[in-house]
C-alpha cells in the first residue's frame, strides 16, 4: 500500500460514511457495516444502481439496434444469387454481409469494455456514467444518417455499425461502479438486477424498432432518431442523480492485478458461454428466423422474446447464486444450454419453427441464469484469494474489492467477444455448408459441455481450491 493511499485512508477514516460531498463525491462508503447499510446506504447504492440501469438500459438498446434494422435493409435472392427484391429504402444486403455488421458492432462493444472498465477509477463512476451517454449520439445519429443511403460503400456502413458498440461498453464500467455499491451478501442480486436492466434493453430495442419505423414516414432513420434524445436525458438523470465513490476512484493498478489471477481469465472464458451467447443470439436470432426460415414477420413481431427472457432470468440467476453457490448453478446452465442447442439443430434439420423457436427461447432463458450465477463467483473467488494467507488487514481487503471490481469488467469484456464470434461462426457455416446452421450450432453444444466440465473440475470437484464459490 503506498504512502498516499495510507493519507488518504486516514483522512477519510474521520469521515462520516455515506456523507455526498462537492461534485457527488462520497468519501467514506462501508456497506459491510449493517447499522449504516440499513440506516443509510442501502438507499443511496438504490438510487445509484437505478439510475445506472437507465444509462446501461439506453446503452443496450443502442449496442442492439442493427440485430433489428439489418432484418429490413436484406435482399431477396434466388438460387444463383441473382437480386429479385430489394429490401427497405433500396438496401440488398446479404445474410453474409448482414451477419459482419452484427458482428463488428458485438466485437467493438466487446473491446471498449476494457478501456471502459478504467474509466471508473480514473473519472469516477457517476461522472463516466455521464461521458458514455452521451457518447451515444455517435451511433444513433451515424444510424439515422446512413440508412437513407442504400449507395453507401459497405465499409462505410460498417463503420458506422462499428459505433454502436459505444452502447455495449457501458455495461463493463456499470456493473464495476454498482459493485463497490454493495455488500458482499447483496452483490449476486444487485449485479443481476443492474445487468437485467441492461440487457433489457435488447429486448426493448427488437420490440420497439419495428413500431417506430413506421412512424411518421422517416423509415429506418427512426431506429436512430429515437434514441438520440433518451441517451441525452440518461445522462442528464446520472448528472443529477448518482454518485462517485472516493473508494472507486483510485489509480487503475488493481484492475491490473486481477489479471495475473487464473481463476479471472478462467471465469472470462465461462462468461463467454453465458453472456457471450445471450449477446450473440440477440444479434444473430432475427436473422436467422429470417434467412433460414423465411420469417422476417416473426424476426419482427416476437424476435425480442429471447433477449427478453434472457434478461429477466438473469437476476434470478444471481440470487439462486446466492442461495446455493454460482458454481452449482453455472455447471447446470451449461449442461442445459447443450441441450437446448441440440433440440434447436433438430428444429433445423426437421424444418420445424415451432421446435427451433422454443428451443432457441429455452437456451436464452438458462444463458440469462448462467450469466447472473457466474457474476456471482468473481467476489467469491477474490474473498478466497484474499483470505488466503491468513486474516487480511483493511488495506488488503479494499484492494481485493477493488482487484474484483476490476476484473467484472474485464471479464464482461472478454465474454462479450462472444457476441463477436458467434455471428462469424453462423457466416462460416452457411458458406462452407450450403447455407446450413447446422454445424454452427453443433460447435456451441460442444464449447457448452466443455465449459461445464471446467466448472466442475475448478470449481465443483472434492478438493478444488474454489470449490463452491
Amino acid at each position: 500500500m503506498s504512502v498516499t493511499d495510507r493519507q488518504d485512508q486516514a483522512a477519510t477514516a474521520a469521515v462520516e460514511p455515506g456523507v455526498i460531498g462537492r461534485g457527488r463525491w462520497i468519501e467514506r462508503w462501508t456497506p459491510e457495516d449493517e447499522v449504516f447499510w440499513e440506516a443509510k446506504g442501502k438507499a443511496i447504492a438504490f438510487r445509484n444502481l437505478i439510475f445506472s440501469i437507465v444509462a446501461e438500459h439506453i446503452g443496450f438498446s443502442i449496442w442492439m439496434l442493427w440485430s433489428i434494422v439489418v432484418v429490413r435493409m436484406y435482399g431477396t435472392f434466388d438460387d444463383a444469387g441473382t437480386l429479385v427484391a430489394a429490401g427497405a429504402n433500396g438496401w440488398a444486403l446479404t445474410a453474409e454481409q448482414g451477419l459482419t455488421l452484427l458482428a463488428v458492432a458485438s466485437g467493438v462493444g466487446a473491446f471498449l469494455r476494457i478501456p471502459y472498465t478504467f474509466a471508473v477509477p480514473i473519472f469516477g463512476g457517476r461522472n463516466w456514467t455521464v461521458i458514455s451517454a452521451l457518447l451515444l449520439i455517435i451511433p444513433t445519429a451515424g444510424l439515422a444518417w446512413v440508412v437513407g443511403r442504400p449507395d453507401t460503400s459497405f465499409g462505410v456502413l460498417v463503420a458506422i455499425a462499428a459505433t454502436a458498440g459505444f452502447g455495449g461498453g457501458n455495461f463493463a464500467s456499470s456493473m464495476s461502479n454498482i459493485t463497490f455499491f454493495y455488500p458482499d451478501k447483496a452483490k449476486g442480486w444487485a449485479l443481476g438486477l443492474n445487468a437485467a436492466g441492461g440487457n433489457i434493453g435488447v429486448a426493448v430495442a427488437q420490440k420497439l424498432v419495428p413500431v417506430v419505423i413506421g412512424i411518421g414516414g422517416v423509415g429506418l432513420a427512426m431506429a436512430g432518431l429515437v434514441y438520440l434524445p433518451l441517451a441525452v436525458i440518461a445522462a442528464v438523470l446520472a448528472f443529477v442523480f448518482m454518485d462517485n465513490l472516493r473508494e472507486a476512484k483510485a489509480d487503475p493498478k488493481p484492475t491490473g492485478r486481477s489479471l495475473r489471477h487464473g481463476h479471472t481469465w478462467l471465469m472470462a472464458f465461462l462468461y463467454v458461454g453465458t453472456f457471450g451467447s445471450f449477446i450473440g443470439y440477440s444479434a444473430a436470432f432475427p436473422t436467422l428466423l429470417t434467412v433460414v426460415f423465411d420469417r422476417a414477420d416473426i424476426a419482427l413481431g416476437w424476435g425480442f422474446l429471447g433477449a427478453l427472457l434472457g434478461s429477466l432470468a438473469r437476476p434470478y440467476g444471481g440470487r439462486l447464486a446466492d442461495r446455493f453457490g454460482g458454481s452449482i448453478i453455472t455447471a447446470c446452465a451449461f449442461v442445459l444450454m447443450a441441450c437446448a442447442g441440440w433440440c434447436a439443430v433438430l428444429g433445423v434439420q426437421g424444418e420445424n419453427l415451432p421446435m427451433f423457436f422454443v428451443s432457441f427461447l429455452a437456451l436464452f432463458l438458462i444463458t440469462g441464469l448462467g450469466n447472473g450465477s457466474t457474476y456471482r463467483m468473481i467476489p467469491s473467488i477474490f474473498n478466497r484469494l484474499r483470505d488466503a494467507d491468513g486474516e487480511p488487514d483493511e488495506s488488503r481487503v479494499l484492494d481485493f474489492k477493488r482487484q474484483s471490481a476490476g476484473a467484472v469488467g474485464i471479464i464482461s469484456a472478454v465474454g462479450a467477444f462472444g457476441g463477436f464470434a458467434i455471428p462469424f461462426v453462423y457466416k462460416w457455416s452457411r458458406e462452407s455448408f450450403e447455407g446450413s446452421i447446422v454445424p454452427a450450432l453443433q460447435i456451441y453444444i460442444g464449447v457448452f459441455l466443455l465449459m461445464a466440465a471446467l466448472t466442475w473440475v475448478f470449481y465443483l470437484r472434492k478438493g478444488a481450491r474454489m470449490q463452491g464459490v
